[in-house]
């Protein structure tokens, strides 16, 4: 069997960063054989500068939106937002398809693996049947209007079939949109077909969210009027947003609470609680969405303390400059004044990344038999990621 080897100034493992001299060794297909001590590892040794990590997983994208890329403002305020993207989401298939060609090839080639999409419609599954990525495919169900929730999960039901006959190699999961716009009847339909699924869902990415829950106020009242939507019937329940659903989703084997731009101690606690031990937790991540729409980040620091299991994701072109998964470690770093040390962050946008989408056992990391894809991150300055570094895929 042939083999290639690969060594660099720094070596990401998926978890540990190894330093100078060792030496990954794939087959010719990217099969993961070995890391070696250069010493051990004998001739023909590729010599890269910069670190040399596992594939990145994006957690979080809607590929059906990449045809409104630069279409909405920036920080506008999650609502705005919101009835930006219903007011101009129309565009003709030839555009929307083209788009989405596009983004999937800059997700690529800037070194993802795998992604987490959010699906409305079948657009993209012909381009993901020919992908070289993998995909966890969200089929998103949605509908705030009193009592139209059957009806409503029915449509999101459809396109699941499709996608279980048109993709049948990738898992797919009919999950809540946000706490906005789902009702608690629609919970329950999601949540009898959640066993042994990661269920996806937008979380706290606004004040209004709590509010809305908290007491029925909050801005989220404007979005139900411009979209003439029926919010008659929902009762506040006095609680957190999160606090209020996360009972409802108690069959999925995994919950990926997506933003948290405005998640509290209460609510991390509350994830925390006896009945939730059976499932595993994942706070996503999605920074630059984050200042595009609300123009604020999420608490990286309060989520590290309490030693929440963190991936990272980069939303939609509605509301991101890029779909390059090194942007947004570029923007973590940068928020956080370079406190968070590299391997961690890393570590988020793979190994943690592949276990939310329930895809570690190919991918994350540099483990015997897996296929994780190589990926040189260049320009560093002693161990950190700089404004200049790219990310580039080696396999």
């Amino acid at each position: 069997m042939a083999y290639r080897k690969f060594t660099a100034d720094y070596i990401f493992t998926g978890t540990n960063m190894l330093y100078r001299n060792q030496v990954l060794i794939t087959s010719e297909q990217g099969v993961i054989e070995a890391i070696v001590p250069l010493a051990e590892a004998g001739e023909d040794v590729e010599k890269l500068e910069g670190i040399l990590s596992p594939g990145f997983i994006n957690c979080h994208c809607h590929l059906e939106l990449s045809h409104m890329k630069g279409v909405i403002p920036n920080r506008t305020g999650l609502v705005s937002f919101l009835i930006a993207v219903t007011q101009q989401r129309q565009a003709s298939e030839e555009e929307i398809l083209k788009a989405i060609r596009l983004a999937e090839q800059e997700l690529y080639q800037s070194g993802t693996m795998a992604v987490g999409d959010i699906c409305n419609t079948t657009h993209a599954a012909p381009i993901k049947h020919k992908s070289a990525m993998a995909y966890y495919n969200f089929i998103e169900s949605l509908g705030f209007a009193a009592g139209k929730s059957k009806g409503r999960f029915l449509l999101a039901q459809q396109v699941f079939n499709q996608y279980n006959s048109l993709l049948p190699q990738y898992t797919a999961a009919i999950v809540p949109h946000a706490p906005y716009s789902v009702r608690e009847e629609m919970f329950a339909l999601i949540n009898a077909q959640a066993a042994g699924k990661t269920i996806a869902i937008h979380n706290q990415e606004s004040p209004d969210e709590n509010m809305l829950y908290q007491n029925g106020n909050g801005d989220f009242n404007r979005l139900y009027q411009s979209l003439h939507t029926d919010s008659s019937g929902f009762t506040p329940s006095g609680k957190t947003s999160l606090q209020t659903y996360l009972p409802w989703l108690e069959q999925a084997a995994a919950i990926m609470l997506v933003h948290n731009t405005f998640i509290q101690q209460e609510d991390i606690d509350h994830t925390k609680l006896p009945q939730y031990q059976h499932q595993d937790i994942y706070f996503c991540l999605c920074p630059n969405a984050n200042l595009y729409i609300e123009g604020t980040m999420p608490p990286f620091n309060l989520l590290r303390k309490n030693n929440c299991t963190i991936v990272l994701g980069t939303d939609s072109y509605s509301s991101n400059w890029s779909l390059n998964m090194l942007d947004e470690i570029k923007r973590v770093q940068h928020e956080s004044a370079f406190s968070i040390p590299t391997a961690e962050i890393l570590q988020w946008a793979t190994i943690n990344g592949a276990k939310a989408l329930q895809l570690d056992d190919q991918l994350g990391s540099f483990e015997k038999g897996k296929t994780p894809g190589v990926v040189l991150i260049d320009n560093l300055v002693n161990q950190s990621i700089t404004t200049k570094s790219a990310a580039k895929r080696i396999i």
